[in-house]
């Protein structure tokens, strides 16, 4: 005898697999805390301290949370180092200064070494940066008109350069 259940009906009766239209579907197993920092890690760069922060807060044990970042930063899949020196070279092709970049790195957790070992990772020139940061702002008259010229240095002393850079940024021969 055929067997009578329509096309969309699963093996147990339900329709829509074994599950049925009910919507029930198999428990998952709760992730350890090396699965829960690995999809962390998987998705971007964390810092150590971030990292363990993050799962702390989602439930997980803070014992079991620093065995699994230990055992992570063994095997290199967690690395403060360069987490650090991806966070230089994105935030200054952001536009923003050396100033802004440490702020942001001693919030992560990174110790003075660490920091200053990250900054001396980046090849470029913070005036170039902050200079391009201006013209694309506003303009190539910024070193002829004073208003816009102090809005120029505001930007760039807001977004963390040093005011040696910010004079020169701002103050420059067109024809150079």
């Amino acid at each position: 005898m055929p067997d009578e259940r329509p096309d969309n009906e699963g093996a147990d009766g339900g329709l829509f697999g074994p599950g049925g239209a009910t919507g029930r579907r198999r428990k998952r197993q709760p992730q350890t805390p090396m699965q829960r920092a690995l999809g962390l890690l998987v998705r971007r760069e964390h810092s150590r301290k971030e990292l363990v922060r993050k799962l702390v807060t989602r439930g997980l044990d803070a014992t079991e949370v620093e065995q699994a970042v230990d055992r992570l930063a063994e095997a290199g899949w967690q690395d403060d180092n360069r987490f650090a020196e991806n966070i230089v070279r994105a935030r200054a092709n952001a536009g923003y200064g050396p100033i802004h970049i440490r702020a942001e790195l001693g919030t992560h957790g990174l110790d003075s070494d660490a920091i200053d070992a990250a900054m001396e990772t980046f090849d470029g020139d913070w005036l170039e940066n902050a200079r391009e940061l201006v013209v694309r702002r506003y303009g190539e008259s910024v070193p002829d008109d004073l208003p816009l010229r102090r809005k120029a240095a505001d930007l760039l002393m807001r977004r963390g350069f040093p005011g040696q850079v910010v004079q020169a940024a701002t103050r420059w021969d067109p024809d150079d």
